[in-house]
């Protein structure tokens, strides 16, 4: 990627030498878009589109949305300096970040903008709202009992399971949705209860789960399609609720699209309740964006 520079402005790729500059970014300035990730920015230090706007040698903004999966890019972090125009900071990162990410015609861009200033953005650059994620809650004694599939073995979570879960996840998402194995591998590492189903000792559903002091999230759930339908899903959140019961926790949450009314369904089953938290997401309009 090719470096600008013009009137004290430049736009480059990271450097290991930016680090305490983006920390302070991050943490101290206002405009800050952070996607809900399980790697923190700076861990993506050596991917591209990772880019640096500098004014004078100072860094002022910088903006990452590096492809993973391949053909997936997500808006990771926007951040901008209080002491440089916002607009201006998008336009020159996002143009030079676009142009990088259009050399593959497959890619898909998208984001899930939690302040309005970043949504206007987005909307100013062929960005549009596509769907909703919902917040759902499960609070302690609320589960409903389900009928068990006596023929579903469900068991811990390990390492040598993850290559098999990639295949799943692909499988069982459309693209946007996927993780590559590289963010599965972080999500297990960061799991508090991570448990796979197996049908026959073949792996057929995974969900992977967080703590926190509020108590806990089902932050990933997948079944593979041939086995959708099936208790399979029940049997893995059922199990979480357990876990988690077993340990105190009063209160479960987990994210869906509203559109997928398979999940929301299972869910509902299972004692989860639909919250007031919504979370946009936008997707990038190619075609919107094409010379006329």
């Amino acid at each position: 990627m090719t470096m600008i520079s013009e009137f004290g402005i430049a736009i480059r790729p990271v450097m290991p030498k930016d680090r305490q500059g983006l920390a302070n970014l991050i943490h101290f300035e206002t405009h800050v878009h952070r996607h809900l990730d399980w790697k923190p920015p700076l861990d993506w230090l050596g991917d591209a589109p990772f880019l640096v706007l500098e004014q004078d040698g100072i860094l002022r903004s910088a903006l990452i949305c590096p492809p993973d999966p391949p053909d997936v890019a997500w808006m990771r972090l926007f951040a901008v300096s209080s002491l440089y125009p916002l607009e201006k900071a998008w336009d020159l990162l996002w143009g030079e970040a676009r142009k990088h990410l259009l050399q593959n015609p497959r890619i898909q861009i998208a984001s899930i903008p939690l302040q309005e200033w970043f949504r206007r953005l987005l909307d100013q650059s062929h960005f549009r709202h596509t769907h909703d994620i919902v917040l759902m809650v499960w609070h302690r004694g609320s589960q409903v009992s389900m009928p068990k599939n006596p023929t579903v073995l469900v068991r811990p979570m390990n390492s040598d399971d993850l290559p098999t879960i990639e295949i799943l996840d692909g499988l069982a998402f459309e693209p946007i949705w996927q993780n590559s194995l590289d963010s599965l591998q972080h999500a297990f590492h960061q799991a508090s209860v991570a448990t796979v189903a197996l049908v026959e000792n073949s792996l057929v559903g995974y969900q992977i789960s967080t703590a926190s002091p509020m108590g806990g999230h089902l932050a990933r759930l997948a079944v593979h399609p041939h086995y959708q339908c099936k208790g399979i899903g029940s049997a893995l959140v059922g199990d979480m609720l357990d876990q988690f019961s077993r340990r105190g926790a009063s209160r479960v949450t987990v994210n869906t699209q509203d559109h997928n009314v398979i999940s929301k369904t299972l869910y509902q089953k299972l004692g989860f309740r639909q919250s007031n938290e919504i979370y946009p997401v936008y997707q990038y309009i190619k075609e919107m964006d094409e010379p006329k």
